[in-house]
């Protein structure tokens, strides 16, 4: 089975974010990874895969302030500073605020006051070593806040140079016309995968209507699809999988048989799974940007290859019978972080 290395002489068609963003390369590297959620990372092959992504061309570097609580933007920094200069100024980073933390690591809500976002903007900018963010968005709307309020402020922003976009995240239609009605929004963030397609029904076709491009996360389900992960995989404490519902129990035996099926489709393209599932989301639309969580560089290789996978009609047709579109087993977050999802209201 080959993997289609990646080589980066070979140049790309860039994406562009909707109507009013940037330019971007047709995969963005999700750093959250490194610093956060999946148990220990290792510090220098973080900043090792930052180098190696930058190099095959890659322009969005995609972060939180909470990932580690500033942890990750630091690491971001430190990759920045240590990269050669011209591939410094290539990357674009894209910045999700408003989380609030415990010490102990747990969320005690959002906040998207404009107060707060000028106050979470200003440790960003400083963490990041950087005269402005690309893209910046709160992570969850603040269910007190109205959107018009936390997006006003964000474009405030951009007048005084901070920011270059306003971005959104996990946010339904009617919340994206809202926000769209006070400024021009680059793109919406929010998970989408072979195994989580709600956004097709309405949320995409709005972003559609509205000129909004969409970064995509969890494109590989946080490991589930991507081809590595066992039914015996033993999961290093605080690691997220271990209280999502995907990966528990009989939900993942369920889940892990469609990632047996898919791997049979991907055989017979002479691919890996998580390349399929890449090339899959790749192949729904020019608007749409996958976010990659690769942590090492092998990870990120092999999802570059993704971009050497051409998915036919016939291709497409054998991916959804192996995996349909309501075949996944369980939520994507427990319920009390479900709860937090205007995209799932």
């Amino acid at each position: 089975m080959t993997t289609h290395p990646h080589t980066p002489a070979q140049p790309r068609p860039h994406r562009t974010l909707g109507s009013t963003g940037p330019s971007v390369f047709p995969l963005g590297l999700g750093c959250m990874g490194m610093s956060a959620l999946y148990g220990e990372a290792d510090r220098a092959e973080s900043i090792a895969t930052i180098h190696a992504a930058l190099d095959a061309g890659v322009t969005l570097l995609d972060t939180g302030d909470f990932y580690g609580m500033g942890h990750n933007e630091l690491l971001i920094d430190e990759a920045l500073r240590t990269a050669p200069a011209a591939l410094r100024d290539r990357a674009l980073t894209s910045v999700k605020f408003g989380a609030l933390r415990t010490v102990e690591g747990g969320f005690s809500g959002y906040d998207g006051r404009p107060d707060a976002v000028r106050n979470f903007l200003a440790y960003s900018l400083q963490r990041l070593g950087r005269d402005h963010i690309d893209i910046y968005r709160i992570a969850r709307v603040d269910p007190d806040v109205p959107i018009e309020e936390t997006v006003g402020a964000i474009a405030e922003a951009v007048q005084a140079g901070h920011v270059r976009h306003v971005g959104l995240s996990e946010v339904g239609a009617d919340t994206l016309r809202r926000a769209a009605a006070v400024t021009p929004i680059a793109d919406l963030q929010i998970e989408y995968s072979l195994i989580s397609r709600g956004i097709e029904a309405e949320i995409l076709p709005t972003a559609r209507e509205l000129g909004i491009g969409v970064t995509a996360y969890g494109v590989l389900s946080r490991g589930l699809i991507s081809g590595h992960f066992s039914r015996d995989r033993q999961l290093a404490p605080g690691d997220f999988r271990g209280m999502s519902p995907r990966f528990q129990g009989e939900n993942l035996s369920r889940n892990l048989d469609l990632v047996e099926a898919l791997r049979k489709v991907a055989e017979d393209k002479g691919a890996s799974v998580a390349q399929i599932a890449i090339a899959w989301v790749l192949s729904r639309g020019e608007d749409i940007v996958p976010l990659v969580g690769a942590r090492r560089r092998d990870r990120l290789a092999e999802a570059l290859g993704a971009l050497d996978v051409s998915l036919s009609a016939e291709d497409l047709a054998a991916v959804e019978a192996a995996v349909p579109a309501d075949a996944v087993a369980g939520e994507r977050y427990p319920a009390a972080q479900m709860a937090h999802l205007d995209s799932e209201h």
